[in-house]
């Protein structure tokens, strides 16, 4: 329920200059296109494009179309313009939208008018009012999940979406809505919400009178919902009291209703009434507010204890204690509900219920250093405060324990004014105290009497306007009372302890799924890796662990050469999700091996013929010849080469790779571990040298002819038998694809070079960044196409989520080679491209503890990669042998990496 009252808190410190600083203008966010600014990537992908801003200054510029808006990232400057600018900011273009529509409500006035009219609400709201509407939450709730049934699949963002308008109008206007018009009012929300932000970036207001079909939805949506509402106040003052027996305008308790209180109620202005306009203005602020911010926590909520058992069985031994079943909820029982609170706080701020909010300022104004110029549109996103980093260690990490004890956590105090999920100063929420109740009243009915559990592939996923809402989740019923019965196609995640903060961890900003990416998951600051653009994860909000997701450290499916072992199935249990360490390890051990669902339900009846361990064999003895013909090894250096088991690794990744395409794989990866030990000699330290070996392999694929008459160096004339081998029978689509992920793998070393030469050290993103495409790893899922003998749909390869897979398998792949690679990089006595090392730097932790904390993160991926899987593979059922592919990739580079000999020294065995 957002609707802004007054109030008065200390604002938090913002990051600013000391007095006395020069003024400076923001600066301008980057990537802004011709004519249309960010508005693309704003409405692309709000989160993430208002969480990535960050990383540019506290107040960052932003361009809409012709329109210039800065956008404020630090907390305390955000707070600042809530409380000291509220006079000076008032609101902005979102709310003038709404103001067009609906009139000068409390929502949409400001200065005396919105003082006034808050005066007037305030009563509703006060608290003597509360323990009446405690009982109708509580009674409303019963009822709506009596009417459920065992083994029921529940669509819970529409379930909640009806019991949230329900309270609101039963509590507020003691009416009842027909089953129409409550249908009538959730069809036309979402259209009024997209209305109202495409009509906040228009260039010019007049375009919102333009008969486009986002205009016309949304001039729809506000003729129905000012027809529900009218319905709700004409049952509310007369005809639902009289019926009761009561005087016009009360409930059966006693109350005035909202309406009756406006109705009631003078304009201190004029002395006059208040019109049925105002009364309509105020009542579909309340329905609007108070409805979908509400339905999509709960709905959060339920999300959150389905998948972190112990958290919710916790609430429900304090529900026992302190509000035992049978028991009316009173606001003193609410109040000794202390660990609930705290789940309730940690879902609104994981899942903040508006994506911004706009304010424009009417005067010149100062924000810290920055100058901003009247006029100037303000934006703030309260998602990206909650979730940053900097306030929140692992923000997108569910950890109700932020919040315990005053939230005296790591964040502290400024954490606590950060957050701000209900406003802040004179706008902020009035019906604050109604929404917590709300949440703690509707939770602890349905939870008492209903075990939810969640139907596989089926959590609830963010859709983002100017709220950000939950839908997808589903989850089947059983009664509360001893273990529900299993059901197939049912999932619920293993119980878990919530896990103590410690002081090494995977940071980042970002995304996710929304984003950052690999070994340090984040949600703002950090620079998205990627190789090729359309492979960079896309930004999402990850409801795990970190926020904006960083690239991990380098891969080694090229490097490792281990035994399988069999892939364990159990499910991962919630602790993998947090990248903490809470206990220290003597050893690097090994971690986690992926999860492993069953065959995929559209792959062939009759699957391929087994390859034999002879056709391996046979395939690593014709490599050997293959790299003694080429020159790449002489005798004496195979000894210790076939020590590493590379063919092994190949039939772990590929077990279904036969023939000339088992061959052509396993020359691929023996060549590129070749090239990548080169560079743990001089070439690694030597930039020139370095180039003399990268710079001829780059050429081959941008299609340079062989030199005539002149020897090759055997490293090159390899790679190109190699490239010609991989592309030959591909489309020209394919080989641009693959020209630019090996163009990405190849020019890292590079980059690692010149680090070393200049004797400088990488940071956490940085070894992130480059390690990324230094698995070599994006280049062997292209390979994976070229040995099915087909080319991947193109949509899906055109998936979001399917650059975001890969993007994982990758990053799975790097920190798994990392944990096993640390000893033998340590040992190069130079600036070390891995993972568990850099973070060991950087935090300041034990060894334990940074690979620890890659396990972890190992885990979550793995977790998230599988739920990648099963929604691409319903959109793109043809494409099963792919997504198959991507996870085989990931096994075999565990299997092999755990026990392979490259990492334990000459003959030796990790």
């Amino acid at each position: 329920m957002i609707l802004m009252n007054e109030t008065h808190r200390p604002p938090a410190p913002p990051r600013t200059s000391p007095p006395g600083t020069r003024r400076v203008v923001p600066p301008l966010a980057p990537g802004a296109l011709p004519g249309l600014g960010h508005a693309p990537a704003l409405l692309r992908d709000p989160l993430g494009f208002l969480g990535s801003l960050a990383r540019y200054g506290d107040v960052v510029r932003i361009r809409l179309g012709p329109r210039t808006v800065c956008v404020v990232t630090d907390a305390g400057l955000v707070h600042t313009l809530l409380v000291a600018l509220a006079h000076d900011c008032p609101r902005g273009a979102v709310q003038d939208t709404l103001k067009t529509a609906f009139g000068d409500g409390l929502l949409m006035s400001e200065g005396r008018a919105h003082r006034d009219r808050r005066r007037m609400i305030q009563p509703a709201f006060g608290p003597d009012r509360m323990g009446e509407y405690l009982a109708v939450m509580h009674q409303v709730t019963e009822e709506r999940a009596g009417r459920w049934r065992p083994g029921q699949v529940l669509d819970v963002a529409k379930e909640m979406n009806h019991l949230a308008l329900e309270i609101v109008t039963r509590a507020l206007f003691d009416a009842r809505l027909s089953e129409d018009a409550t249908l009538a009012f959730h069809r036309a929300l979402p259209d009024m919400v997209k209305g109202q932000i495409v009509q906040s970036l228009y260039p010019h207001p007049a375009l919102a009178r333009l008969p486009l079909p986002v205009n016309r939805r949304f001039e729809a949506a506000v003729r129905v919902l000012n027809q529900v509402v009218d319905q709700a106040i004409g049952q509310a003052p007369d005809t639902a009291a009289g019926r009761a027996g009561c005087p016009v305008g009360l409930t059966a308790g006693g109350r005035q209703t909202l309406p009756a209180l406006l109705r009631a109620a003078a304009d201190p202005a004029t002395g006059r009434p208040l019109t049925e306009a105002d009364v309509r203005s105020e009542a579909i602020t309340m329905f609007g507010a108070g409805t979908e911010t509400v339905s999509t926590t709960l709905t959060w909520l339920i999300d959150e204890l389905v998948r972190h058992p112990r958290v919710e069985a916790r609430v429900l031994a304090e529900l026992d204690e302190h509000l035992p079943a049978g028991t009316a909820p009173t606001p003193e029982a609410l109040a000794r509900l202390r660990y609930t609170r705290a789940v309730t706080q940690e879902v609104v701020r994981l899942h903040a219920p508006n994506a911004f909010l706009m304010r424009t300022a009417r005067v010149p104004v100062e924000l810290g250093p920055y100058r901003i110029p009247a006029g100037t549109e303000l934006l703030y996103s309260l998602t990206a405060l909650h979730r940053d980093p900097a306030l929140y260690p692992e923000p997108l990490a569910f950890r109700p324990g932020r919040h315990e004890d005053g939230g005296t956590g790591p964040g502290g105090t400024a954490a606590r004014q950060a957050f701000v999920p209900f406003g802040a100063g004179k706008h902020k929420c009035i019906g604050e105290a109604f929404a917590w109740a709300e949440l703690t009243v509707a939770a602890a009915a349905i939870l008492r009497r209903w075990r939810p559990t969640a139907v596989t592939g089926s959590r609830a996923r963010e859709v983002v306007w100017t709220t950000v809402q939950a839908q997808g989740l589903r989850v089947r019923l059983a009664p509360r009372g001893g273990a529900a019965p299993h059901t197939p196609g049912t999932h619920r995640t293993p119980p878990a302890r919530e896990k103590t903060p410690g002081r090494c961890h995977l940071p980042g900003k970002g995304k996710g799924p929304r984003a950052g990416a690999g070994a340090g998951a984040g949600t703002g600051t950090g620079r998205r890796p990627g190789g090729s653009g359309a492979d960079r994860p896309a930004p999402a909000a990850d409801p795990v662990a970190g926020t904006r997701r960083t690239a991990p450290a380098r891969t080694a499916p090229v490097r490792s050469t281990p035994a399988r072992s069999t892939p364990t199935r159990s499910t991962p249990t919630a602790t993998a999700s947090v990248l903490t360490v809470a206990t220290p390890a003597t050893a690097v051990p090994r971690p986690a091996p992926p999860v492993r669902p069953g065959p995929s339900p559209t792959a062939a009846a009759t699957p391929p013929a087994p390859r034999t361990p002879g056709e391996l064999r046979a395939a690593a003895a014709r490599h050997t010849g293959w790299t003694l013909a080429h020159g790449l090894l002489t005798p004496p250096d195979l000894r210790r080469y076939q020590t590493y088991a590379l063919p092994e690794l190949i039939g772990h990744s590929y077990p279904r790779a036969r023939g000339a395409e088992l061959d052509l794989l396993v020359d691929v990866l023996g060549w590129f571990t070749i090239l990548d030990d080169r560079f743990d000699g001089p070439p690694g330290r030597r930039p020139a040298e370095a180039r003399a070996i990268v710079g001829p392999l780059l050429g081959v694929l941008e299609g340079g002819p062989a030199p005539t008459g002149l020897p090759q160096p055997p490293l090159l004339g390899a790679w190109r038998e190699l490239w010609q081998r991989q592309a030959a029978p591909m489309s020209q689509a394919w080989r641009d694809r693959a020209a630019a992920e090996w163009r990405a793998c190849l020019e890292t070393f590079l980059a690692e070079t010149a680090h070393r030469a200049a004797r400088t050290v990488p940071d956490l993103a940085e070894t992130v960044r480059l390690r990324r495409h230094a698995s070599c790893l994006y280049p062997f899922m292209g390979i994976l196409e070229r040995v099915h003998g087909a080319e991947a749909p193109a949509g899906l390869l055109a998936e979001p989520e399917l650059h975001r897979l890969r993007a994982n398998t990758a990053d799975i792949a790097t920190l798994i080679n990392d944990l096993y690679s640390a000893d033998r990089e340590e040992r190069q006595n130079s600036a070390a491209f891995n993972t568990v090392l850099t973070l060991q730097r950087v935090r300041g932790c034990t060894r334990s503890r940074a690979a620890a904390a890659v396990r972890a993160r190992i885990d979550r991926l793995t977790t998230e990669s599988e739920t990648l899987r099963r929604r691409l593979l319903r959109r793109h059922p043809a494409g099963h042998w792919y997504l198959d592919g991507t996870r085989e990739l990931v096994e075999g580079v565990y299997a092999w990496t755990s026990t392979s000999r490259r990492y334990g020294g000459e003959g030796g065995s990790r």
